[in-house]
């Protein structure tokens, strides 16, 4: 176990380029599955969650090598039959013994380390058939259905049976549909574009999500030979057909990470300048930051986020109290509702964060609080936030990844010495992010944590 050591109330300075999308990479190596030929992944961010889908994807057959630094080369022409030898011994595990047929499966252990496994269902179910798909992990912020993946699969014509285990099968393969999603879920969405894909004849995914990395992937199944029409909306009408190509591909940058260095530049005071961004993926990002009285402005594809900047909450018209909520996109994302609130707490104002996705995003806010924060939780899904307020180096635990980034920029941020442990958390969807903090002044080491014995 490691943990962070950061001595705070440094101001930065410098210039950062951001990482490829972790959003993307997930669902982007997933679709490895859906050809023989061979996929070049340009700008993969090498975090935990993308070693942890990488794994899976080799004990599953496909061969899979770091070609270059950030470059990732993926064959799955071997997987064939790995998925056959696996399928035979999943048979005994799925609900009804199989009737004959090989199931692929992924083994739990490895499914459980990262939410993203499930994306592996929609590849696997259009490629063999069936696939016998055990739970899978990720963050504890809330519940996070499968319904929709399950629901949209049984529309392509797909028997499901649910128990600890899902067993998926279409032994006639999946069918062109309508498909409408109950909800605009990302991975739901990213699942029947990747089984579309693959499935000759046409489908259309309505109330779709059309996220940045949603709109990579499209663009990545565009190159292997799919038709997708509607990309960046919430209707996409997918043209699949029974063999797709390999492709050269590069991920787009991380508009999350993105806005986690605009929020580390406004919370200790520096001026940073955030290289080769999309500007077109930061306008609601943008947008919320500037009324927490964060200003930044477009320098062709960088955004500069000029220093000393006094940040002070714009009230809502007749004088109400300020609001920051996400929503699907093109509203602000989910991910950075930890990231607005922790930069809330060094404006001057209060504001209300609410934070209606996930039920539990919001709970670590007693941990800012136990930081000097003047925070009000209303319910799970609301919390008030009063500032400025002098934030003071504690010890604290990450419990998932956006909230321990959000404890991050508070401890830099804050006097005195803070400690943060479970940082394998924030490495799972941020790159090397102590090293590249030092490059900006940032004074954080990543040091072992001593055991503690009961």
């Amino acid at each position: 176990m490691e943990k962070f050591v950061i001595e705070g109330g440094v101001t930065l300075e410098g210039s950062v380029t951001p990482a490829g999308n972790k959003n993307a990479a997930l669902p982007i190596l997933a679709a490895a599955l859906l050809t023989d030929e061979e996929l070049s992944i340009r700008n993969v961010p090498r975090i935990r969650d993308v070693e942890a889908m990488i794994e899976i994807l080799a004990w599953l057959g496909v061969q899979v090598s770091w070609s270059a630094p950030g470059e990732l080369s993926l064959c799955a022409r071997a997987a064939r039959d790995r998925l056959q030898e696996e399928g035979l011994r999943a048979l005994a595990r799925s609900p009804d013994g199989g009737e004959g047929r090989h199931v692929p499966t992924i083994d739990p252990a490895l499914a459980e380390r990262i939410r993203a496994s499930f994306l592996l269902a929609g590849p696997l179910l259009a490629r063999s058939g069936a696939v016998l798909m055990p739970p899978p992990g990720g963050d504890v912020i809330g519940r996070r259905r499968l319904d929709p993946h399950l629901d949209a699969f049984a529309t392509m014509g797909a028997e499901v049976r649910c128990g600890r285990e899902i067993l998926m099968r279409a032994p006639n393969g999946l069918a062109p549909s309508d498909v409408f999603l109950d909800e605009p879920s990302v991975m739901a969405t990213e699942n029947v574009l990747m089984a579309a894909s693959l499935t000759p004849g046409t489908t259309i995914i309505r109330n779709a999500a059309c996220e940045p990395h949603v709109q990579d992937l499209a663009r990545l199944l565009v190159k292997m030979g799919a038709d997708i029409q509607g990309i960046g909306s919430n209707l996409l009408t997918v043209s699949g057909c029974g063999e797709l190509g390999g492709a050269q591909h590069t991920l787009a940058p991380d508009h999350i990470e993105i806005g986690s260095f605009m929020a580390l530049a406004g919370m200790t005071g520096s001026e940073l300048r955030i290289k080769a961004v999309q500007p077109q993926d930061l306008r609601a990002v943008r947008m919320v930051f500037e009324r927490l009285g964060l200003h930044t402005r477009l320098e062709g594809e960088d955004v500069l986020v000029p220093g000393g900047q006094r940040l002070r909450v714009r009230s809502d018209a007749g004088d109400h109290m300020g609001k920051i909520q996400d929503g699907p996109w093109p509203a602000f994302p989910a991910d950075l509702t930890s990231i607005a609130l922790a930069l809330a707490t060094q404006a001057e104002g209060s504001v209300l964060v609410h934070e209606w996705m996930f039920e539990n995003r919001l709970v670590f806010t007693d941990k800012l609080v136990t930081m000097g924060a003047n925070i009000v939780l209303c319910d799970p899904h609301r919390a008030i936030v009063t500032g400025p307020r002098k934030l003071r180096g504690e010890r604290v635990e990450s419990p998932d990844i956006r909230a321990g980034m959000a404890m991050l920029l508070a401890a830099l941020c804050a006097e005195g010495r803070s400690e943060i442990g479970n940082i394998g958390q924030i490495d799972r969807g941020y790159e090397r992010i102590d090293e590249r903090l030092r490059t900006l002044g940032a004074r954080i080491e990543r040091v072992a944590e001593e055991p503690v014995f009961a």
